[in-house]
Parts: structure tokens; sequence; C-alpha cells
């Protein structure tokens, strides 16, 4: 599978499963059964010694949006604070999340465009799960989940995009428009209810009843690979017609993020984008790209606070600034400047 590197950037699958007999998280108002779920995975983890787990109860609010601004958890785990849980991999790549809108959530993530390799390191953890748990599953409809949409493998699998290309082109509505007659769906930057910014876009199945595992990571991959054709060919389009003023608008971004006195979060990720594009079009040098992909969520509001002490929210993009000065100053060099 071609690499499609700067514009694949990460891939991710999710399982969804639940133990049989226990209620959805809706109507999970018996902490027994609760503290059940998440005793019962975190001894399966435990076996391996490879988990750090999380009881969302003894962080604060801000630790839990540091974890959901690093696409560790989502927003529905924070809601059932009281009783949710999480465990993550000394690799950083996969998250258990307990008590979401499924009693449990397995998701693993790498780089790339390549959904095989997360779904079979997921796989070992699953069956370890499914031979020691009982798990809820009905012959016709598969496992059995909170969201009709889960119902069958209770897979999604995803891939995060990196679009400007076709956003610049104007030919990114191609892809809203033909992303529900092939079954899938696109989302935000932070995965469902969130907003399209900064260039990325989530695709990922829309059901998974009906269809194996292999016939989703299939169907997802085959329409992923067209896009990146798309932005690729985008991408020449771009350097053939307007390189200069793009140029141009790259070499300001770098500017006002280099001298910066305040930034908003949402500001500072558009920005970010525009030099990873330039990046990728080869108009400027990241001497460490992984460091600089780690900006758009040490910048953000939560991973911000943590790091930094202020007392005053307006001194926050006064601060997000001076943070984001320095990095910048450090880790990119514009073309013959």
């Amino acid at each position: 599978m071609e690499n499609f590197e700067n514009i694949a950037i990460t891939s991710r699958i999710r399982l969804a499963r639940n133990v049989s007999g226990i209620n959805f998280f809706t109507k999970l108002t018996n902490e027994e059964d609760a503290m059940f779920i998440i005793d019962s995975v975190l001894e399966i983890l435990e076996q391996t010694g490879s988990f750090n787990y999380y009881y969302l109860k003894d962080l604060s609010i801000n630790e839990c949006n540091a974890l959901l601004e690093k696409h560790f958890i989502s927003k529905e785990l924070i809601d059932n604070k009281d009783i949710s849980c999480m465990a993550i991999n000394n690799e950083q790549n996969i998250a258990i999340m307990l008590n979401e809108e499924d009693h449990i959530r397995e998701q693993c993530m790498h780089e790339g465009f390549n959904l095989l390799k997360p779904y079979r390191e997921l796989q070992k953890i699953d069956k370890q799960i499914l031979n020691q748990i009982d798990i809820a599953y009905n012959d016709d409809y598969g496992f059995i989940t909170s969201c009709p949409t889960n119902l069958g493998t209770a897979m999604r699998a995803s891939v995060m995009l990196f679009l400007p290309g076709l956003e610049r082109n104007g030919e990114i509505d191609i892809v809203f428009n033909e992303v529900k007659e092939k079954g899938l769906t696109v989302r935000g930057f932070y995965g469902e209810g969130s907003g399209t910014y900064g260039s990325f876009y989530q695709i990922s199945n829309q059901l998974s009843l009906g269809l194996n595992e292999q016939e989703i990571i299939d169907n997802v991959s085959d329409y992923v690979f067209t896009i990146c054709e798309m932005e690729a060919s985008a991408r020449e389009d771009i350097l053939t017609f307007s390189s200069n003023e793009l140029k141009d608008e790259i070499y300001r971004a770098v500017g006002i993020l280099e001298s910066c006195f305040m930034i908003t979060e949402k500001e500072m990720i558009e920005l970010l984008s525009k030099i990873k594009f330039g990046y990728a079009l080869g108009f400027l040098e990241i001497s460490n790209l992984k460091k600089f992909d780690s900006l758009y969520y040490e910048g953000a509001s939560a991973n911000l606070k943590i790091n930094y002490v202020y007392n005053n929210p307006k001194d926050e993009s006064i601060i997000r600034a001076e943070f984001i000065r320095d990095k910048i100053r450090i880790l990119v060099q514009r073309e013959g400047i």
C-alpha cells in the first residue's frame, strides 16, 4: 500500500464491547456493576504488565480534558467521570476506556496509512477479553452495543487525513458528498461532534452490521486511498499554478507564530497546519516532525494549564503565544531565510 506520507496521518481501530447482563451506561446506576467492569478488564490488562490505568474521578476536569486533547479518551468518558476509567499502554498507542458509551472501548492507533496493523495488535487484547469476560453477543446482530450503528462487529476503522490541498482547491465537498454513498462518515479533529479545523478529517465506517472486520477495513482503506490520490493531485496543481502565493501565506504563518503576543487555540492550530502543509510541499524544514505535531495538543487549553501556572483565564492566549514562539523558532526553518 502506498504510504501517502503527510496526507494519511494516523490509522485507528476501535472495538466496542459490553458485559452480558449489565445495563448500558445510561442506566448504569449500580456502582458495584461499574466497578465489576473496571476490575474485570484491569485484571486482564495487568497480565500483560504494560498498561497504566487512571480512575477519572481521581483526576481534575482539566487533567481529563488534557487526555481528550491527546485523543486518548472521549468526551463521553469524561461525562461518566464518577464511574469511568482508562488504561493506556507504555507505548501510548493502545487505550482502553471503561464505562463510556459502551462498557469497554478498546482502541489502537498507529502512524500512517495501515489499518491492518492496529487491528492485529488490538486483536490480541480483545481475544483475552472475550475469553475471560461474558460479553453480550447475539447470533443475528453480533456484538450488542449501546448505539445500533455499532452492532455486528462493533468495529470502527478510521484514518486521520490532512487535506489542505482539497480545501484550497475547493474540492473537499466532493469527499463530503461521496462519503455517505460509500457507507462511511467524516468527523472532525476530536472525533464525533467536533469541528473540522486545521485541515484534519477522520474518515471511518458508518455501520458495522452485516460486514466482517476485513470488509470494513477494505471499504475504508479503498476510499481513503482515493482521497489520498485526490489530495496528492491537488497539491501538484497548487505547486504548478499558485506556488508563490501559497509560499507567502506559509511564511506569514511562521512569522505570526514566531512573533505573536497573544493567540487563540483555534488560530494556533490553523497556523500550525499551514506550516505542516509548507513542510509537505518542501517550502520549509521542520527539524523534528514528531515534536512539531505534539504542539497541536501541547498548546491546547487543558495541556497548557498543566504545564504553566496562571490564574486569570485571559492570560491563556499570552501564555500560549510565549510557548509557541519558542517552539517554532527551534523547530521551523524557512527555505533560504
